[in-house]
């Protein structure tokens, strides 16, 4: 037999308590090119794997101590060896029950003897290349999971970086339009710039949570949800964001009456936003929009369709791949990033539900359909939003910013300057921390990845110092997933706040005063 295909020879050990039939089955295999070692028990078979590490063990089923099916076992769940291939051999157990019994086991082959020098190697070889294909595969799952792992490690550091630059645009929006705008084009690009502002917060908000829903990472807050007042909702913010401005015209048939169902509102928001954006996006301007909602049973089915540029059908089968977007064209008109369906149907999947698009072809328009189940439990209605400009404080606060972005820090000194206050600042975490406790200020808005000390260091330093009952502390940052949240809170911050914060949003709980929250 020719084994020149081992090189170096695969280790073999043979395992066998008859010292004939051992020498026997040791020189066909040592004729087949494998290097051999031996074992005439099961305590030893057991010793040789641990100290030798062979690739394959040819195992008689009857040994004096241990019986081969638990030795095969006992190799089968050691963690701590490498993969391992078993050809159970037997002169005895030869039944089809027998074999059945050494698959069981663990084993990977049987063998009966007596057998060929041939069928022994053939069978060898086989089980050894079966051992190199799943140790590929192993490695290909492993660099594909580190791979995974990095892409969404990455867009969750990207999100966080986009947080800060975003941060200082929404900050500069309040200072500006407290001027009358001059012209019909100033006013105009007022708008455009709060417009794309929100787009682009959106954006960031998306790519983090395809980076946390898609490791299971995001833990829904449920409560009894109206369906239909919730998608009313979001008709009425698409119409005012979206449709009116491109011409469109949005259509929506929701039920009269209440659509109770458990959910995370927010999460379900964020699904038909998506969907609505998407169908505005992709039709053209002066087109059709339609949303829909029906109960059928116990669940609640909702349509989302347009009359524009449509998928072709070899695009469906992926279109809720993460950055999947079909044909683009290298203008990228009605780009994105090709992230906010993969999120959809993430969360639609999180409230056990599904998530299909359907179309006609190219420039035949789109349907996306989600089912979701429902419940009728009565719960409290959600509660209405607050307007955080109503409780803005008329006195003057010190207020330090502890912020190392410098275009961020300096827009956010503007901003709270302009309400009346009087800010100091501070460019790293050792700064702030010295201007806490040389100014006192009433209110401290720290970012938390800062140079020298962290944000989470400041407050567990000054948490103990004898002012700090009478100073809000607040967590002003880019990271803003629920553990970062909570480990803001853990340290010491009263709250949590993510960036880009609204304005107004910031003028309400500064002036609120309300420790303990934690607000996105």
């Amino acid at each position: 037999m020719n084994g020149a295909s081992f090189a170096p020879a695969a280790l073999v050990l043979n395992v066998n308590d008859r010292d004939s039939v051992r020498y026997m089955i040791t020189r066909m295999l040592q004729r087949g090119g494998f290097e051999v070692i031996e074992a005439a028990s099961g305590h030893q078979a057991l010793q040789q794997v641990r100290e030798r590490r062979p690739r394959l063990v040819v195992l008689d089923i009857k040994l004096p101590d241990i019986d081969g099916l638990d030795v095969c076992r006992r190799i089968k769940q050691d963690a701590d060896s490498p993969p391992i291939k078993v050809l159970h051999t037997s002169a005895v157990f030869v039944s089809p029950e027998a074999k059945v019994q050494s698959l069981n086991s663990g084993a990977d082959g049987y063998l009966s003897h007596p057998f060929e020098q041939e069928e022994l190697i053939a069978v060898a070889r086989s089980l050894l290349r079966l051992l190199d294909a799943e140790q590929r595969l192993r490695d290909t799952a492993r660099e594909l999971y580190q791979a995974n792992q990095r892409i969404h490690e990455f867009l969750a550091m990207l999100a966080h970086e986009l947080r800060n630059p975003l941060a200082a645009i929404v900050s500069c929006l309040p200072l500006i339009e407290r001027e009358a705008a001059r012209s019909d084009a100033e006013r105009s690009a007022r708008h455009v710039m709060r417009r794309q502002s929100a787009h682009l917060r959106r954006l960031v908000d998306d790519l983090l949570d395809a980076a946390r829903v898609t490791q299971g990472k995001i833990e829904p807050k449920w409560e009894t949800t109206d369906l239909a007042a919730l998608l009313t909702r979001v008709a009425d913010n698409c119409r005012r964001t979206l449709t009116d401005g491109r011409q469109q015209t949005l259509t929506s048939r929701i039920p009269a009456g209440p659509v109770l169902m458990r959910a995370d509102p927010l999460r379900l928001e964020q699904v038909f936003s998506n969907l609505l954006d998407n169908a505005s996006k992709y039709a053209d301007r002066g087109g059709q929009v339609e949303l829909a909602l029906e109960v059928r049973q116990d669940r609640a089915h909702v349509m989302v369709r347009d009359d524009g540029m449509g998928i072709a059908p070899e695009s469906l089968a992926t279109i809720f791949n993460l950055f999947s977007q079909g044909e683009v064209s290298l203008a990228r008109s009605r780009g994105g990033l090709g992230i906010g369906l993969t999120l959809a149907q993430s969360l639609v999947q999180m409230h056990g539900g599904t998530v299909s698009a359907s179309s006609d072809g190219l420039g035949k328009g789109c349907t996306m359909d989600v089912t979701l189940p429902l419940t009728m439990t009565l719960g409290a209605p959600p509660p209405s939003p607050v307007n955080a400009e109503s409780v803005i404080r008329s006195s003057a606060l010190r207020i330090l910013v502890v912020e190392d972005n410098d275009d961020a820090q300096l827009m956010m000194k503007y901003l709270l300057e302009a309400w009346g206050h009087e800010v100091l600042v501070a460019s790293d975490g050792s700064a702030g921390l010295h201007a806490i406790r040389t100014h006192r200020p009433d209110v401290a808005l720290v970012d938390i990845g800062l140079p020298i000390v962290s944000g989470y260091e400041i407050a567990r330093l000054i948490n103990a110092d004898d002012y700090r009952s009478q100073m809000m502390l607040i967590a002003l940052t880019g990271y803003g997933a629920p553990e970062q949240r909570q480990r803001a809170l853990d340290a010491g911050f009263d709250l949590h706040l993510v960036k880009p914060v609204e304005p107004a949003l910031l003028a309400g709980v500064i002036s609120a005063g309300r420790p303990g929250a934690a607000l996105s």
